[in-house]
């Protein structure tokens, strides 16, 4: 075993051919009002990895016991989860992104330079956008470049999702191995956003970028709009990553698509795994060749 620098700290791991999986370390941050954390944890634990529910507080308050503080460098990877945070009052993420860059920023730049995998899932994906890690054409920006809006419907909106995965390239995708998977929807505020008349540019941006790695479609992998697009979201865009592709923010829930049984049509698929196994193995499988 040996010790490599990550940023200040000195962070435990083992890379290349000597690389063991419970080695890897992944911090699922929590706030009040977040409620995917466990499901999010248990998706890595149930791939030998070590994972562990942090509480914001544990980097910076000084109420924490010395045995419960944390810090980034501590970890590999970096998982903002689903639920309300801060009961999503103001706008869905605000109140969580602005804690996480008064506290985090530098640090949080730090890691995702340095090309550690960061994702946001669901609620988590609204605070990416909130803290301008996404899409981040330039680089984490000072504020927010798009915003996830309400709904089209104007109500909470809970379905399975079929996504076409535009980019089988970047660290979370490339152990799919297919190009329509079954994640779930789970919000109220989804529907991706872009500043008024600059719409065109911005998909055009991304799509010269690579940048959008799912999008809403039927179930026969066509795009299509309502209930399939369950949010109304331009261009059916479901998930996007940073131009590096380290860092994803998506609104449907991988977590909750780790077994099989989680698929609406298990019976009939005959899956030996749900769809959201093969994309934690891409973050897995990726740390565990990084250098």
């Amino acid at each position: 075993m040996r010790w490599i620098q990550l940023g200040e700290m000195d962070c435990r791991g083992i890379w290349g051919d000597d690389m063991e999986r419970e080695d890897i370390r992944v911090a699922v941050v929590r706030i009040e009002g977040t409620n995917c954390e466990r499901e999010t944890a248990l998706a890595f634990k149930r791939l030998e990895v070590f994972a562990e529910e942090v509480h914001l507080k544990q980097f910076y308050s000084d109420m924490i016991r010395d045995e419960d503080k944390r810090s980034l460098h501590d970890y590999h990877a970096v998982v903002f989860p689903g639920g309300f945070s801060a009961g999503d009052y103001i706008r869905a993420g605000a109140i969580f992104s602005a804690r996480v860059r008064s506290v985090l920023r530098k640090d949080l730049k730090k890691f995702i330079g340095e090309g550690w995998p960061v994702l946001g899932i669901c609620n988590g994906f609204q605070v990416l956008v909130e803290l301008g890690a996404l899409p981040a054409f330039d680089g984490i920006s000072e504020k927010p470049e798009m915003a996830l809006g309400i709904n089209d419907s104007s109500r909470f909106e809970c379905r399975p999702t079929f996504l076409k995965v535009e980019n089988q390239k970047i660290l979370f995708t490339r152990n799919l191995g297919k190009n329509v998977v079954m994640f779930p929807s789970a919000h109220a505020e989804g529907k991706v956003i872009f500043p008024s008349g600059r719409e065109e540019e911005y998909i055009e941006r991304l799509k010269e970028n690579n940048q959008i790695v799912f999008r809403y479609v039927d179930r026969n992998g066509d795009y299509a709009g309502y209930p399939w697009n369950p949010n109304g979201s331009i261009y059916n865009i479901a998930g996007i990553c940073n131009p590096e592709g380290n860092v994803l923010g998506l609104m449907p829930h991988p977590e909750r698509a780790f077994h099989p049984v989680s698929h609406p049509e298990w019976t009939r698929n005959q899956q030996k795994d749900g769809d959201g196994k093969g994309f934690f193995e891409g973050i897995v499988s990726y740390l565990e060749k990084k250098v």
